[in-house]
């Protein structure tokens, strides 16, 4: 089992900046890759960002690319989110993932082994 508890979030004016926050406990964090997914109200859950177990390799959404960073400290067993120039559209919960299979997280599939339990990000105009 892989526990993932989430911080960070809030509402922010738009252009300004936010990160996330994932602490995970349980099995070796470092064995997962780790993504970030996000729901809006009245929408699916949809793919944001995925990093692989090294944290070499990334994967971002068309949406977000250049303007969020994800990231994870293995020392720490903590994925993070930089979310920058953040946009109204950006709204959501997010929620934080886990898989031991990276080929998963990094097509996108809403499907992991493991959620976090989900934080409110609102941008206001």
């Amino acid at each position: 089992q892989v526990q993932l508890v989430q911080s960070g979030g809030g509402l922010v004016q738009a252009g300004g900046s936010l990160r996330l926050s994932c602490a995970a406990s349980g099995r070796t964090f470092s064995r997962y890759a780790m993504g970030w997914f996000r729901q809006a109200p009245g929408k699916e859950r949809e793919f944001v960002a995925a990093i692989n177990w090294t944290g070499y390799s990334t994967r971002y959404a068309d949406s977000v690319k250049g303007r969020f960073t994800i990231s994870r400290d293995n020392a720490k067993n903590t994925l993070y989110l930089q979310m920058n120039s953040l946009k109204p559209e950006d709204t959501a919960v997010y929620y934080c993932a886990a898989d031991a299979d990276y080929r998963n997280l990094f097509a996108g599939n809403p499907t992991p082994d493991y959620w976090g339990q989900g934080t409110q990000v609102t941008v206001s105009s």
